[in-house]
């Protein structure tokens, strides 16, 4: 047992050194990165576009000082611990050392090293599914009720975490009643569990229906804006590239859930999986949304051919099926991570294309990936508007104003004048500060002509000029303007009430 610990401790240091060296010093933090790091800096029990628990860790990030160091911490941690969850499925399903090394190697170089890179919901979300499918495993081996219970406070956390949660109940519930373990509804405890789970979820409720449930008005934006894009082929295509190295252990895992007669009590562990990729192709979900459902498959799949590698010829295939995912991981290594220079993308973009990584969310290609070019040009900007911010201050105060949250963010986060952007975009609407009579203002606004925006705003001021602007050619916030108008004329907080009430409408 000891001896066990040990290597899973080993795959746990190896996982955060992987971590720490992917990213190439010259990228920046992602724009999405700087929007949940400002929620912990207003802490509340929802936001637009996510639920609050990533504002807790952001909040945590801030008090340990906020470096680049404790930002990238938290999803490192959280990939971590799925490797631990999956260790922990294949003991309790009696799997041996080796079946436990098989599945935290693919795990481990697999497109969890990409998702833990940003500070973002998703990792933890992985994470929770991944300990969901656990607790299952868990109750059908023992029936122990006090497993339901720890099922209902993962999905509720999992809910304030971040709403596709939801899918995973919604490919469960069907699952189950296809199996034996539909017995599972006549429990009890299963309704206690569910009103624990909604007690989890109810602040997070509240706050969506006082504020006109925004995860609504989210959600079909997202739809309009990004997923009307997806391809369905596409989607499976990154379905087989997520775990790669482990594709034929998931295989395993799915036919052994079928026809393994040891595995019979988890069969509706296949039925999930297919009713959940079902609900995701059904609704056009993004890719990514569906990895939470491939830990758990991997660890059967390792406890399943670990036993069939232990006879005759197919010893050889034991030493294989543990380089497989090394050797495939090699490739992916080359161009899924911004470990390499932007001239270096630029001039060699086939094996990129070739990936589809070039495809940003608009349907296009372009000439980086796009998470690539979201970690480019934002301290450029945030030394930009404090080098202004720093003049204009001094004849009163001035507001800074955004066209989008990576903008307000990176601003926020890099400022060593402890600017407050703000933005009538994602949750920077509810941040405005008008407590304030503002004499200054700096608009930062994308690609825009110049003489358009200083016409549009000057005249509520004595002065206004375009005072710089974002010349990274990697960046996709190139072009960028700093618009620095000095002297209101009007008290210019009436004017962005009536912007922030209809930006809300």
């Amino acid at each position: 047992m000891k001896k066990n610990y040990l290597i899973l401790f080993f795959f746990i240091i190896a996982k955060f050194i992987l971590q720490y060296s992917l990213i190439s010093p010259e990228y920046e933090l992602h724009r999405d990165e700087y929007l949940h790091l400002d929620q912990g800096r207003h802490l509340a029990w929802g936001y637009l576009s996510v639920p609050p628990v990533n504002s807790w860790l952001a909040w945590l990030v801030k008090i340990a000082g906020g470096s680049v160091f404790w930002v990238k911490f938290f999803p490192a941690l959280f990939g971590a611990l799925t490797i631990v969850v999956v260790w922990k499925i294949i003991e309790e399903l009696q799997g041996n050392l080796y079946a436990k090394i098989l599945a935290s190697t693919g795990i481990l170089l697999s497109v969890l090293l990409r998702l833990n890179m940003l500070f973002q919901p998703t990792s933890l979300e992985v994470l929770l599914w991944t300990l969901m499918y656990y607790v299952l495993t868990r109750y059908f081996n023992s029936e122990k009720i006090k497993w339901l219970y720890i099922a209902a406070v993962i999905f509720g956390i999992g809910f304030l975490n971040k709403y596709n949660i939801v899918f995973s109940v919604l490919g469960i519930i069907p699952a189950v009643l296809l199996t034996k373990q539909r017995k599972i509804f006549l429990q009890p405890h299963l309704y206690g569990a569910g009103l624990l789970a909604l007690m989890i979820m109810l602040p997070n409720l509240l706050w969506q229906y006082s504020n006109g449930f925004p995860v609504i008005h989210h959600m079909k934006e997202l739809a309009e804006r990004q997923l009307v894009h997806v391809d369905r082929f596409d989607f499976f295509k990154s379905q087989i590239l997520f775990f790669i190295g482990s594709f034929l252990v998931i295989i395993a895992g799915l036919y052994a859930l079928l026809f393994y007669k040891p595995f019979e009590k988890f069969r509706s562990f296949f039925w999930m999986y297919i009713v959940t990729i079902v609900l995701f192709v059904f609704f056009k979900a993004k890719d990514y949304y569906a990895i939470g459902l491939y830990p758990v498959l991997i660890g059967f799949g390792a406890v399943f051919l670990a036993p069939i590698f232990e006879n005759g010829w197919k010893k050889f295939l034991k030493p294989v099926f543990i380089v497989l995912p090394i050797l495939l991981f090699l490739p992916l290594y080359q161009v899924a991570f911004p470990n390499k220079s932007t001239e270096y993308i630029i001039s060699h973009p086939e094996p990129y294309k070739k990936m589809g990584l070039l495809r940003w969310e608009d349907g296009e290609d372009h000439p980086l990936p796009q998470d690539f070019a979201d970690m480019q040009g934002w301290k450029e900007l945030a030394e930009k508007v404090d080098k202004e911010y720093a003049h204009l201050s001094k004849s009163g105060n001035t507001l800074v104003l955004c066209d989008n949250y990576g903008q307000a963010g990176a601003i926020n986060y890099y400022s060593k004048n402890d600017i407050k952007a703000v933005s009538f975009n994602a949750d920077y609407i509810n941040w405005f500060d008008l407590s304030k009579k503002y004499a200054n203002l700096i608009r930062v606004k994308e690609f825009s002509k110049d003489e358009d925006e200083l016409k549009e705003t000057g005249h509520y001021f004595n002065s206004g000029k375009a005072a710089d602007s974002i010349v990274n050619k990697f960046a996709r916030e190139k072009g960028t303007t700093i618009f620095s108008f000095e002297g209101a004329k009007i008290d210019i907080r009436k004017k962005i009430q009536s912007e922030i009430d209809t930006a809300k409408w």
